[in-house]
């Protein structure tokens, strides 16, 4: 029997909801100023690569046996760096950890979410959020930002009372806007969520789970609170972080969470087994023993960041409207508004500087590179958009 066929490529049996759709992702070009995915310019010292070196070395003498399931070791390193950089206490049962924060999102929804389960969210946001929904048959809802891209604590109240979601996602800072939310905003969803009805079997009720996303949260400003000062008094709260951006790891994909144990505990249900190898645990652990030295990498991000924030603001379109640029406690910068943004993306790519064309309309957002690569992004900025 010849297979079914429609202009010579086989049919198959695809869930209805992703026909047609293309794999997320930015793009991957070499050229030779790269600002568009939000990655530590800095490559990791010698100091840490030998540290790592050791370590996969040592991991590989084991790569014939299953790597620790729960990789206690692993918890135990996270829950003392987050000791000393938030100032929160943790067990290591109150840490989870995945490859990379994508995974760590997607098993809060498979454990939380679900058919007949709503997530909600606020936008403009991370725009992964929604495929994280799609993935596990959770309904989507999204509330709105104001236009400075904060978020009005009513209007969450009133989001989250009329759908009563299972899952709420609030990114701190915000992806793409930078926009860190103060502790007031993050409290008043937390209590708007314990209200949340959830039915369970049985005839019982849940209120929501709470996910304060902190992907950039070692980039925040001075007097920006972490939500993990709230998990102590939430155990329906879960705070998650990424080793990516602040410990230049991106390539090794481990992103983290902080919650209660018992929702911890229900992440461990929907984990496939050993998902996190040997080789991945090394190379995490090796990084963590020399926070202190990628954290003052941070620093100087920091400070480029609010360089780049004043320097935009300075600027002015050739129409004589100043250049908008949203707050940031993040590693880049959401600026506009420009008439035509993807020509200025693409007269920018031409000059070798990838930047992305993300967020609301007519908005661009730059990563912060090395001194070298943000005075090239400004020299071919000013150049092609005439500022």
């Amino acid at each position: 029997m010849t297979p079914p066929s429609v202009a010579g490529r086989p049919l198959l049996p695809l869930r209805p909801e992703l026909a047609g759709v293309e794999p997320y992702g930015a793009p991957q070009l070499d050229v030779p100023v790269l600002l568009n995915v939000n990655e530590n310019p800095h490559a990791p010292s010698e100091a840490v690569v030998a540290t790592i070196t050791r370590a996969v070395h040592d991991a590989a003498t084991g790569l014939n046996r299953y790597p620790d399931r729960d990789f206690l070791g692993l918890r135990t390193d996270l829950a003392a760096y987050l000791g000393t950089e938030a100032g929160v206490v943790l067990g290591a049962e109150q840490l989870w950890a995945a490859n990379g924060s994508n995974e760590i999102m997607l098993h809060v929804l498979q454990a939380f979410g679900g058919p007949g389960r709503t997530a909600v969210s606020f936008a403009p946001t991370y725009s992964m959020y929604p495929e994280y929904a799609r993935d596990t048959h959770t309904a989507w809802v999204v509330g709105r930002r104001a236009e400075d891209f904060t978020l009005d604590p009513e209007h969450a109240r009133e989001v989250i009372a009329r759908e009563q979601p299972s899952v709420v996602l609030l990114a701190s800072p915000n992806n793409p806007t930078g926009t860190a939310l103060p502790a007031a905003t993050v409290e008043a969803v937390c209590e708007a969520a314990l209200a949340v009805r959830v039915p369970l079997p049985g005839g019982q009720e849940a209120p929501a789970v709470v996910v304060v996303d902190e992907a950039y949260g070692e980039f925040r400003r001075a007097g920006t609170p972490s939500a993990r000062g709230l998990l102590e008094r939430d155990p329906n709260l879960a705070v998650t972080r990424t080793m990516s951006k602040a410990f230049a790891l991106a390539g090794a994909r481990v992103g983290y969470l902080a919650a209660s144990r018992e929702l911890v505990d229900a992440l461990r249900v929907v984990r496939l087994p050993y998902h996190l190898s040997a080789v991945t645990q090394a190379v995490a652990r090796a990084a963590l023993a020399h926070s202190g030295e990628l954290l003052a990498q941070v620093s100087a991000l920091r400070e480029r960041r609010d360089e780049t924030v004043a320097w935009l603001r300075s600027l002015r379109h050739p129409d004589g409207r100043p250049v908008e640029v949203a707050e940031s406690d993040a590693n880049f910068v959401l600026f506009g508004t420009f008439a035509d943004r993807h020509a200025v993306w693409a007269a920018l790519l031409e000059r070798g500087v990838l930047i992305r064309e993300t967020g609301p309309d007519g908005w661009l957002r730059v990563s912060i590179g090395t001194g070298d690569e943000m005075r090239a992004f400004r020299q071919a900025l000013v150049e092609v958009a005439g500022l």
